[in-house]
């Protein structure tokens, strides 16, 4: 089996560190309001101090997803933690239109067979039968990514 690696996709340094501090900038502005100007109830400024904590947690979670890179091989998508992301076998279809439901400057597989549900911030997703794939990642690296899979998925025996 050939590991050759036909495409990578990796988080564009700006985009990344733009959108982790936007995220924690918005919890740090949630908590600074709950705690300096404390609403009229308890409820508000739990839910304030909720949600400012939410943002810090998914600021954390988007700045380590987006360290990692996505490598295309003739076998599948793999995260650089060995993390298999999609098989090229179980991958029916690619979505990269510009009105298709998929991550900023990227795009959506559709698996044949659903698989576990998994979030990386910002890099990829899994629900169900779709897998996202794009957020912080370039534009080119996400369109030459989907061509390769296109191209893998047009040339394989047709088995079903």
């Amino acid at each position: 089996m050939s590991q050759e690696v036909l495409a990578e996709l990796r988080a564009s340094a700006p985009r990344r560190w733009i959108g982790v501090a936007i995220m924690a900038t918005l919890g740090g502005l949630l908590i600074y309001i709950a705690v300096a100007i404390p609403p009229a109830t308890v409820l508000w400024q739990g839910f304030l101090l909720l949600l400012g904590g939410l943002s810090l947690w998914l600021a954390e979670a988007t700045r380590r997803a987006t360290e990692l890179t996505l490598t295309l091989t003739e076998e599948g998508i793999v995260d650089s933690t060995g993390e298999t992301v999609a098989e090229i076998a179980q991958i029916d279809a690619v979505s990269r239109g510009t009105f298709a439901f998929k991550p900023s400057n990227g795009f959506v597989l559709s698996l044949k067979t659903r698989g576990e549900g998994r979030w990386r911030p910002g890099l990829w997703w899994r629900a169900g039968k779709r897998v996202g794939i794009g957020g912080v990642t370039p534009g080119p690296q996400g369109k030459m990514m989907a061509q390769m899979i296109e191209a893998l998925i047009a040339g394989r025996p047709v088995d079903d």
